[in-house]
């Protein structure tokens, strides 16, 4: 049966690759840290690495590491099962207490990921009766979870109140109104206005979800991110988020809600319900990660100059960087097969970037996504500058 589709998608990857879209895979041999070795394909050696979503640096911590190791002795590899057969540890329960405490919620559920987190919220809260108001820009896992549920669904432009304004006096006779939002934007950096959101929504008489999966951590003076930021922990009623970024890059996600919500999502919903149980040792790993943000700011400090060095830099030397203070800094190509190069030729000196294009980010619009780490020292960012200009001036030549 597959020989007589074969041409057809090998025609369509052909179409991906002329278009300048192809998503090659960097193979990296080493840790993830400020500086990676790359073992196939570009350059072969040591880079720096400007994009991965490590921005505490706890990746390779070595007080994360002595966690994970302990776990492993202690709790076993993994679980086998999921949480309501025999997949529940005092681990995985004292994980979800200590995030309801950090985050300000009642409860917290986990995940093995928070795309399965967010894919399991929508179906399990709403049906037809409902209605939910999506922000144009969200993650694609709260589209796919939005496109499970069979409320009706509204979506606004991003960031604008007004439109949202309009899309909550048109849902009136909803039985539930949920409005969603990313607390940061990936692809640009930019933070909902969460203040006015939940203005809006109590005015109108509606719930507020967040995926908070690029600020927790390092956003809001504790680091707990958006909601912490903008002074609305006890306003959200929803908070989704990952463990796979600033806290300790490994994989899971979780729901941090009010109590009576958790407690459905753990009868209803389906990720949760048919999927393995977050493994022991990121769970234990994760409980040193929530030691380390609650107990010192010099990595959110580090993070935060490193950034605003950056961006200073980057915008004196003439690039178009988005505007902002989130550690998501990028760097405006425009045509895809451009950013592509560029990234090629970053590559070649050293600096590991990608350039990220359509379907990624609208047609027109793409872009280098340069991502600070606390773990880069300050000569770390000033080569990446320094890089970018030789890289433009090559590419220009």
């Amino acid at each position: 049966m597959f020989d007589s589709v074969r041409e057809d998608i090998a025609a369509t990857l052909d179409e991906i690759r002329d278009a300048g879209l192809f998503k090659p895979e960097r193979v990296i041999g080493t840790p993830q840290n400020a500086a990676v070795t790359v073992t196939g394909g570009g350059r072969p050696g040591e880079v720096l690495n400007f994009c991965a979503n490590n921005y505490l640096g706890l990746a390779d911590h070595p007080a994360v590491l002595a966690a994970a190791k302990d776990a492993l002795d202690r709790w076993g590899y993994g679980m086998a099962s999921v949480r309501f057969i025999c997949g529940t540890q005092d681990v995985h329960k004292e994980l979800e207490a200590r995030l309801s405490s950090f985050l300000g919620q009642e409860d917290t559920i986990l995940y093995s990921s928070c795309f399965d987190a967010n894919g399991g919220v929508f179906e399990t809260l709403l049906d037809e009766r409902d209605a939910v108001i999506s922000d144009a820009l969200n993650h694609a896992s709260i589209i796919d979870g939005i496109r499970l549920c069979k409320a009706t669904r509204k979506r606004y432009a991003n960031r604008d109140l007004a439109e949202l304004e309009q899309c909550l006096k048109e849902t009136q006779d909803a039985r539930r109104r949920l409005i969603v939002t990313d607390g940061v934007f990936s692809m640009d950096g930019y933070l909902a206005p969460l203040r006015e959101i939940c203005d809006l929504a109590d005015r109108y008489d509606a719930m507020v979800m967040v995926d908070d999966s690029h600020a927790v951590g390092f956003t809001g003076p504790g680091g707990r991110g958006t909601p912490e930021l903008h002074g609305v922990m006890d306003r959200v009623d929803i908070i989704t988020g990952t463990l796979g970024k600033a806290l300790g890059g490994a994989s899971g996600g979780y729901v941090a809600a009010r109590r009576e919500i958790v407690a459905l999502l753990r009868q209803r919903s389906r990720p949760y319900l048919f999927s393995n149980s977050l493994a022991p040792v990121i769970a234990a790993a994760s409980l040193t990660v929530l030691d380390l943000i609650e107990n010192s700011h010099d990595l959110r400090e580090k993070l935060a100059a490193n950034t605003a060095l950056f961006r200073s830099k980057m915008t004196e030397a003439g690039f178009e960087i988005l505007p902002g203070e989130h550690p998501i800094a990028p760097v405006m190509i425009g045509d895809a097969a451009k950013a592509g190069r560029l990234a090629e030729l970053l590559l070649e000196r050293g600096v590991y970037v990608i350039g990220f294009s359509f379907p990624v980010v609208p047609h027109g619009q793409a872009r280098i996504r340069v991502q600070l780490s606390a773990a880069h020292s300050t000569e770390d960012v000033e080569r990446v500058v320094a890089a970018f200009i030789d890289a433009r001036a090559a590419l220009e030549a």
